[in-house]
């Protein structure tokens, strides 16, 4: 039996799309994987699997057999909130490789706070010569707010480089030998504790209704006075301007943010110049070309052989 080609949509430049589609052709030497644009009308009426990246709604739309959506990011609340309830089953990417990239990325930028590297960074504009005092991981507690594949693998890395490490979500966490040297907490009562004695806090939430400015004027009102915050989540879980102004009293330290609401971020952001706060690209968690693409045909093989859709997101959740 021919297999009908898979559809690839997404918003990428000619350079990217390539690349994802030669990735992926050459870990699934088996399929044929063609962008949208290629496809012909009777080829869109018979497509039953899309892997997407930030696709645009109306072409997924022009596909009525999908029986489910590959996104290539582990973020999918985009994606969900275009396509809607109606959509397929929309599986998000679970790669080893994002995790460990992503943890590496935390543990760096952990360590670039702890070691105070952002003053020195001031004072080095000012020509002033002057040594901080040290602050040793074991004395610096890290609040992670989120405990999904991601959070998991930063606080891995975090307790083995000697932080005491802390973690927040939203329902109780399962029992989970990964998490050993984490203290845990929960809940609406368990969030201003950990902010509360958090040195630096880590956002790793993903973005939904009940997250969606989660971290307001009140919440940083609650972070430990001198604290600071790195968001490699989602821009919109914290409010920019409550942000600033805990900036602007000094009650927090400094924040290093990798995500934003509006990206790339608009050259007139205050956020740029603000000296209280480091803006990055969105380059924390990186996706691998190589290693997608693998995690991807192993999907699509399992499905080949089962007819089992893989483990989909929760649409009434987001995530």
């Amino acid at each position: 039996m021919q297999r009908t080609p898979i559809a690839f949509l997404g918003s990428l430049d000619a350079a990217e799309e390539e690349r994802y589609r030669a990735a992926l052709s050459a870990a699934m030497p088996e399929e044929v994987v063609r962008p949208f644009r290629m496809l012909t009308q009777a080829e869109r009426a018979a497509v039953e699997i899309a892997i997407v990246a930030n696709p645009d709604p109306s072409e997924v739309a022009q596909l009525p057999r999908l029986a489910w959506i590959q996104s290539l990011w582990a973020g999918v609340e985009r994606l969900v909130r275009d396509l809607g309830p109606g959509a397929p089953p929309i599986v998000r990417l679970v790669d080893p490789e994002l995790a460990r990239t992503m943890a590496e990325a935390v543990l760096a930028w952990t360590y670039y706070l702890q070691r105070d590297m952002p003053a020195y960074r001031r004072q080095q504009e000012t020509g002033l010569w002057r040594q901080r005092p040290y602050r040793a991981p074991a004395d610096t507690t890290v609040g992670l707010l989120g405990l999904g594949a991601l959070g998991k693998a930063a606080a891995q890395r975090l307790v083995q480089a000697g932080f005491r490490v802390a973690a927040w979500t939203r329902s109780a966490p399962a029992e989970d030998g990964s998490l050993a040297g984490v203290a845990t907490a929960f809940g609406p009562d368990g969030l201003p504790d950990l902010l509360g004695r958090s040195d630096i806090v880590v956002c790793l939430l993903p973005l939904t209704a009940e997250t969606h400015g989660l971290l307001d004027a009140g919440r940083l009102a609650a972070m430990k006075p001198g604290a600071a915050l790195i968001n490699v989540a989602r821009g919109a879980i914290v409010v920019t301007d409550a942000l600033i102004a805990a900036l602007d009293t000094g009650h927090l330290e400094h924040a290093v943010l990798d995500v934003f609401e509006t990206e790339p971020l608009p050259t007139a952001s205050p956020l740029w110049r603000h000296p209280k706060i480091t803006v990055l690209p969105h380059v924390t968690g990186p996706t691998n070309h190589g290693s997608a693409a693998a995690v991807v045909a192993s999907n699509l093989r399992a499905y080949r052989e089962t007819r089992r859709v893989p483990a989909a997101v929760d649409v009434a959740r987001g995530y």
